[in-house]
């Protein structure tokens, strides 16, 4: 059976900078709070990286791992029905089987040395495909300024799914730029302006009944599943990939309509084997069938689940709309970490792990 829901460390309810600087050694506070900063700069770095448009008839391949890979999948998202050729996120040692001279593979990591995408950019260069880099700097841009592939400049001291949206906006920039979809400068830096009132709503100097505030304590010593459709799918991932690296706590992630064929029959039991929250994820602009089949499953699952939230994005645009909820998300996970007294900078098992490899 479940056990009853766990107590927040002593003064953190308020979720205050204050409280927040307790945990939050790093700042990594500071680093979401600067999302609409970082868009801005990051149209600028795409545009010093002063690239010529490639126009590959096969699409964009974006390889990359963990926080480097993500902008890949938003930016897809982003573009939906408007992208006009194939754009296929990698996250492996090797590019798809379909990948071909005229495919652009954008290599995205931000330290440079990340094992799958140092072999997926040599995999690349061996197929004669069209590279470019996305990173701080590392093995991959001393490769890339060796063989004369365009590299795209990234500001150190983040780590690196703090670097979400210049990841997005580089994939989305290199998506234009090979003729993958259309280019969307002017829109993104809309959505900076449109973000800034977001952090303001939801960042740490907002009312105490805030959304993103309200979301933390309520999720607070549960396991969330979190579920997207269409647009938002890529979104619940980020939010379950946050809450795993900054709450130091598991996480889940599935999608509609998907989850309706296997995992709603299981939420039967979740009361027999632990607290589990729901957060289903919806686009303003989802088909409406995609609207109801989420309301209902919501509805369905609520019985069992410890806490079930339905949250719509927000914002005129498809990047306004993605970049409400990836905030949203960041802002909860740092939120979550105070209530559990746990910093949210250190990976440390993510380091041992890189450390083991390297051994064996």
């Amino acid at each position: 059976m479940s056990e009853g829901p766990l107590t927040a460390r002593p003064g953190a309810e308020t979720l205050s900078r204050a409280e927040i600087a307790k945990v939050d050694s790093s700042d990594q506070l500071s680093d979401v709070l600067a999302l609409p900063e970082h868009l801005r700069d990051a149209l600028w770095r795409v545009e010093s990286a002063i690239m010529q448009d490639w126009d590959t008839s096969a699409g964009l391949v974006v390889a990359g791992m963990g926080g480097s890979a993500i902008g890949g999948a938003l930016a897809r998202a982003a573009l939906g029905d408007h992208a006009s050729r194939p754009i296929f996120v990698t996250r492996a040692y090797g590019l798809p089987p379909w990948t071909t001279p005229d495919t652009m593979v954008l290599c995205a990591s931000y330290s440079g040395n990340t094992e799958e995408t140092l072999a997926c950019y040599e995999s690349a260069g061996a197929l004669g495909a069209r590279r470019t880099v996305v990173t701080t700097g590392g093995q991959l841009a001393e490769m890339a300024r060796a063989d004369g592939v365009p590299v795209i400049p990234l500001p150190g001291g983040f780590q690196p799914r703090a670097a979400v949206a210049y990841m997005t906006v580089a994939a989305l920039e290199v998506a234009a730029l090979c003729g993958a979809g259309p280019r969307l400068t002017s829109e993104i830096d809309v959505a900076a302006s449109h973000t800034e009132h977001l952090v303001a709503e939801w960042g740490p100097d907002a009312a105490q009944d805030s959304l993103a505030k309200q979301l933390a304590r309520t999720l607070f010593g549960t396991t969330p599943v979190i579920a997207g459709a269409g647009l938002t799918t890529p979104i619940a991932y980020r939010w379950k990939t946050q809450i795993n690296e900054n709450a130091k706590q598991p996480c889940f992630f599935n999608e509609l309509p998907e989850l309706d064929h296997n995992e709603i029959e299981g939420w039967e039991g979740a009361p027999d084997v632990g607290r589990f929250s729901a957060v289903f994820l919806d686009d303003s602009d989802a088909h409406p069938r995609v609207k109801a089949r989420m309301e209902l499953t919501e509805r369905k699952i609520a019985g069992s689940a410890a806490a079930s939230f339905r949250l719509e994005t927000r914002g005129q645009t498809s990047i306004e709309r993605v970049i409400s909820l990836v905030l949203l998300g960041d802002l909860v996970s740092i939120y979550l970490a105070t209530l559990r007294g746990v910093d949210p900078g250190p990976v440390r098992a993510l380091e041992e792990l890189k450390q083991a490899l390297a051994r064996h």
